[in-house]
């Protein structure tokens, strides 16, 4: 009686307003959320949650989004959604230390000039529509004094095609908001990568391109190769090419990264910008490579300076002597986007230039985690760097190579759990031993055991060390730390050219090395939460149908916007022909041909939104159908299943009964 009573149509009912009811109490609690997406798109990272989580004061977030203007425009409608949701995911997990607005500046009112004063500009869509402002502030209200905006920080433009960052850029926005003191960068190197002394033409050389950028956007502190102590004003740690680093300064480094400061480090098994000096007549050194020996393998990452990663697929052509066709060289590599993870700091790069660059690969014991950045391809071999120490003919690297069928990393990030590389605490310089002259012999024959104690070497003095006060043993944490094995990458030769306009220098950038670089600065000076966030999957999954009747819209209003703009540019130029002659008054005739175009750009117009109106009817209209289909003719199919198997379960009975 009970079953009969559930399936009977009012038993159904009874269910189906249950699960309205169930539905509505859900929606109406915001902190509960069961997310059910194949990549958990809208669950908050745990990271986004520890940083909200701890705000020790409130901030405001202010959403811009011109949502009139873009109504016209699904996908922008729809990824705005996704931009809101996003926002309030993150004011909930705050515990009311956030709040959110949601502005329309429209044009020429109050909201649209309080967007310009947080530097939020409106950009248009497309030819033909309106412009919209779409970006987002975080402002402390606490800072606000005599009506000026206070401490805030702006995303100007919130862009789909970054859509896999979202949860990363709202979560540096918090951060920034907290901290906004400017990020300091210690720089170690041994090469004149800030600018310098060249030997091989007696003057001083200029800072790296990459430097200029650098600088521009943080405070940056040169930092002695011999320091042995890392103040706690710097924020984050830029090695280049270190060769030969006393060993109190690799214990410096070591408590460095220990106690939470980020770094990013360049090692090279072979240096270019060295080998081209040292050729130039700036001296040899004994070895061109570069390594932070110990320390690597502490943060479980395996390298070896005395390897050189080859690559036939990803080789850049040169050209050895002029008139000559270029030849592909092996140890130079254009990584392309399939060599980029998909991580904030390389997600959106193109193309990066490196050469001769070194392998890096995660430690099997290790504790930490290693995350490859940018890979080779797989037609890569590994060679000494004496192939690579004179630049001599690439050709010799082609006759050598014979392909290992293996993908190499070249840059990782490392982060998690780490031990020092010091346990026994900080090495102590020894003193030098006194020096003995002893008295010249008469005859050396006639003492040949003095003779043989002058020639002796002295020992070499035994390391002692010594346990300081503050020494961590262990990370306060997880370490931040990205290595990239290539010091060349940074050099102008691999990305950039410069040149002087109006007394300041222009860098056209012709690869991403540059914006790999500021990524990373940009990644590592936020937290040690925010450097954990990883990037999301895409929420966009677009209807192939929606997308063909956006294609066939913009082919049928390509022409016309063409003849619109043609005439557009015909008349601008009249108009400035007349303007031209001076006091040439205007005749009737072109008063009457440009109340002619004036007409023609209205009716195109007219034209113009009539076709996207009817693009946008489409598409809600299909949007409508598939909102029904979830919404409605599941469940009533459903329900038509149960009612289905009730009656044939009936019949069955009855005839059973009859049957008796």
């Amino acid at each position: 009686m009970k079953n009969k009573a559930l399936y009977s149509p009012a038993g159904l009912a009874t269910v189906a307003v249950g699960l309205v009811i169930v539905i509505t109490l859900i929606s109406l609690l915001p902190r509960l959320r069961l997310d059910l997406t194949q990549q958990n798109l809208y669950t908050l990272s745990d990271a986004t949650r520890d940083i909200v989580s701890d705000l020790d004061r409130p901030l405001e977030l202010t959403f811009f989004y011109s949502e009139e203007a873009a109504s016209e425009v699904p996908q922008v409608r729809t990824y705005a959604q996704r931009v809101q949701e996003m926002l309030r995911e993150i004011v909930i997990a705050s515990d009311g230390m956030l709040s959110l607005e949601m502005i329309d500046p429209e044009p020429f009112s109050a909201e649209e000039d309080l967007a310009t004063t947080y530097g939020i500009q409106s950009v248009p869509l497309a030819q033909g529509r309106e412009s919209v402002y779409f970006g987002v502030v975080a402002s402390d209200p606490s800072t606000v004094e005599d009506g000026e905006p206070g401490v805030y920080e702006t995303i100007p433009l919130i862009r789909p095609d970054q859509e896999e960052f979202l949860e990363y850029e709202f979560a540096r926005l918090i951060t920034r908001v907290i901290d906004p003191d400017p990020t300091v960068v210690g720089l170690i190197t041994s090469l004149d990568i800030d600018g310098g002394f060249n030997p091989a033409t007696n003057q001083a050389s200029r800072a790296w391109a990459v430097m200029d950028t650098v600088r521009y956007m943080y405070d940056v502190e040169r930092l002695q190769l011999d320091v042995e102590e890392i103040g706690e004003n710097i924020d984050i740690l830029m090695i280049v090419h270190p060769q030969d680093l006393p060993e109190q300064t690799l214990y410096a480094i070591d408590q460095f990264v220990l106690r939470g400061g980020r770094a990013i480090v360049f090692v090279d098994p072979n240096s270019d910008t060295q080998t081209q000096i040292a050729m130039s007549g700036g001296g040899f050194r004994d070895t061109m490579a570069s390594d932070l020996p110990g320390l690597l393998e502490a943060w479980g990452i395996d390298y070896n300076p005395e390897q050189v990663v080859t690559d036939s697929e990803l080789a850049l052509y040169v050209t050895l002597q002029a008139g000559q066709r270029p030849v592909a060289h092996y140890g130079m590599l254009g990584i392309q986007r399939e060599g980029f993870a998909d991580d904030i700091v390389s997600g959106q790069l193109e193309v990066m230039n490196m050469s001769s660059t070194g392998s890096l690969s995660p430690i099997e014991s290790a504790s930490t985690t290693f995350d490859p950045l940018i890979q080779t391809s797989e037609q890569t071999m590994l060679m000494a760097p004496g192939f690579f120490s004179e630049m001599g003919d690439p050709t010799l690297l082609i006759d050598e190579f014979e392909s290992e069928n293996r993908r190499h990393t070249l840059a990782a990030r490392v982060s998690g759990p780490a031990q020092t590389a010091f346990p026994q605490g900080v090495p102590v310089e020894p003193e030098p031993a006194p020096v003995t002259i002893a008295a010249p012999a008469t005859d050396a024959s006639d003492d040949p055991l003095s003779a043989a104690a002058d020639t002796e070497e002295p020992a070499e003095a035994e390391v002692t060390y010594r346990m300081p006060d503050n020494h961590l043993g262990e990370s306060d944490g997880d370490i931040a730390v990205i290595v990239v094995a290539d010091s060349d990458v940074l050099a102008d030769r691999m990305w950039a050219q410069s040149q002087q306009i109006a007394g300041q220098r222009v860098i056209n950038a012709f690869a991403s090395n540059g914006d790999f670089m500021i990524n990373a600065l940009d990644n590592l000076s936020g937290s040690t939460e925010l450097v954990n966030i990883r990037s999301r999957g895409r929420y966009a999954r677009p209807f192939t149908r929606v997308l063909d009747l956006q294609r066939e819209a913009d082919e049928r209003l390509r022409a016309e916007e063409t003849r619109l703009l043609e005439r557009l540019s015909q008349t601008e130029q009249q108009l400035m022909a007349l303007n031209q002659e001076g006091s040439t008054g205007i005749s009737p005739e072109q008063e009457a041909q440009i109340e002619q175009f004036l007409q023609l750009q209205l009716e195109t117009r007219r034209e113009l939104r009539d076709v996207q109106f009817r693009l946008n009817q489409e598409i809600d209209r299909l949007g409508t159908v598939l909102q029904i289909i979830n919404t409605w003719l599941i469940p009533a199919l459903l329900i038509i299943v149960v009612l289905t198997v009730s009656l044939l379960k009936s019949r069955r009975r009855r005839r059973f009964a009859h049957a008796r």
